[in-house]
């Protein structure tokens, strides 16, 4: 797999799968169905999908979590789509020969996470932590059964060491990190979550204590990491875990806002119609995701959801090249880095700061303004990408589209915006 692709939107079919799969086969009850009551039979799909889907052969102990893979698939292509959107070329697409360096913060067994990502991506890398003795022997296991062993490392680590190793791990930067951190507060606490689902406690979970419950649960565990961020900053471009509790998103939210992170995504993964999980992430570098990656939580009050970060505007045209003839005359007016592709119709731009809101008055100096930009090109404070799109609507026939790319300030990104639309209304009249 090369692009964002979730192959398991539909359902899995599982009289296909025995066919290909013979040991999954023998686990299926006489009506085709999966006793998903049984943690042998959970086992056999979770190695069936993996050795069919992504061509990953693992080994786990019956006392161990057994990872669902659409769930953790789900989450992966996520932390594509953060970083496929956050590059430093602006492409907005997967770059399968970017070098990328991921750390996963409790493996577990099965060190599904990495050797997910490495069947992927071929330029991934990854480190791999871990608290207990007995995952990390079946996760090295695991690694080297599947000859990864030069793209995966495995730490071993301690209940006092930090979560966030970079200097034990001897990595100046990585690109992110993620975690399925333990979801329970006490052993109390999952028993009445599972009665509340109204399923007998532990079926199909033979996860550990230590897998499955710490002290303060996960927002206690996840705000650990938001602590730890908040000195290594930058060091990790993208700071994510998965969360198993809904009343965590907004906890967690909360906290980054009060320590001033603007750039932050929140999604929610459904598999089935049945089961639910949420991603949080967090960055202090300034390039911005694609809207649909960072908010995508519906249930939530929309002002914690992080600053929108496109705006559409229509335009009754039918005439996309006229269209984006307009946006490039607009643009090329002002006092800033543009360029305007228009075989596709996208253009890309850089600005210090909002020149536009004053370039009436400044066009007679705009070969002094470019000179001064030459200096500060390499990181520019605001960056932003147009698009033009035909036949959205049967009335609306073209939408332009303005994408906030690159910076913090939310206040840049609504001014320009604001221009955009007052010009290309001009034109219209």
């Amino acid at each position: 797999m090369s692009t964002i692709k979730n192959i398991y939107k539909e359902n899995i079919d599982f009289a296909a799968l025995a066919l290909q799969d013979t040991a999954f086969a023998k686990a299926l009850k006489s009506n085709g169905q999966l006793d998903f009551s049984n943690p042998e039979s959970v086992q056999q799909l979770t190695k069936a999908l993996l050795k069919r889907d992504f061509g990953l052969r693992i080994s786990l102990p019956p006392d161990r979590l057994c990872p669902p893979v659409p769930n953790r698939l789900n989450y992966l292509l996520w932390i594509q789509g953060l970083l496929d959107t956050t590059s430093d070329n602006y492409a907005d697409t997967c770059d399968l020969e970017r070098e990328v360096l991921g750390l996963d913060i409790g493996t577990g067994a099965s060190c599904i996470y990495p050797m997910l990502g490495c069947a992927q991506r071929p330029k991934w890398r990854f480190i791999g932590t871990d608290i207990d003795e007995k995952s990390m022997e079946f996760a090295r296991k695991n690694v080297l059964q599947n000859q990864l062993q030069n793209r995966i490392k495995l730490l071993q680590t301690q209940k006092s060491d930090t979560l966030l190793p970079l200097d034990k791990i001897g990595f100046e930067n990585i690109d992110f990190s993620m975690c399925n951190p333990p979801f329970y507060e006490s052993k109390a606490d999952m028993l009445t979550s599972a009665a509340i689902k109204q399923r007998p406690p532990f079926t199909a979970c033979t996860g550990s204590e230590s897998e499955m419950v710490t002290v303060g649960g996960e927002v206690v565990f996840v705000s650990r990491m938001i602590t730890e961020s908040l000195a290594l900053k930058d060091r990790v471009r993208w700071y994510t875990s998965m969360l198993g509790k809904f009343s965590s998103v907004s906890v967690l939210i909360e906290q980054l806002r009060e320590h001033k992170v603007d750039n932050y995504a929140v999604t929610e993964f459904v598999q089935g119609g049945k089961t639910k999980r949420w991603g949080i992430a967090w960055s202090f570098e300034d390039l911005r995701p694609r809207m649909e990656l960072a908010r995508n939580v519906n249930s939530i009050p929309k002002a914690l959801l992080p600053f929108p970060s496109e705006y559409h505007i229509s335009i009754e045209s039918n005439d996309v090249s006229t269209v984006g003839q307009h946006v490039n005359t607009i643009l090329s007016q002002l006092p800033l880095k543009w360029m305007w592709r228009p075989a596709i119709s996208t253009g890309i731009g850089f600005s210090d700061k909002a020149i536009w809101s004053r370039a009436s008055r400044r066009l007679h100096v705009k070969q002094e303004t470019e000179e001064r930009m030459d200096e500060d090109e390499d990181d520019p404070a605001f960056g932003f990408k147009i698009y033009v799109e035909g036949a959205i609507e049967p009335v609306v026939l073209n939408r332009v589209t303005v994408r906030w790319m690159k910076g913090h300030d939310s206040v840049i990104f609504e001014s320009f915006c604001g221009m955009v639309k007052r010009k290309l209304d001009d034109m219209q009249d």
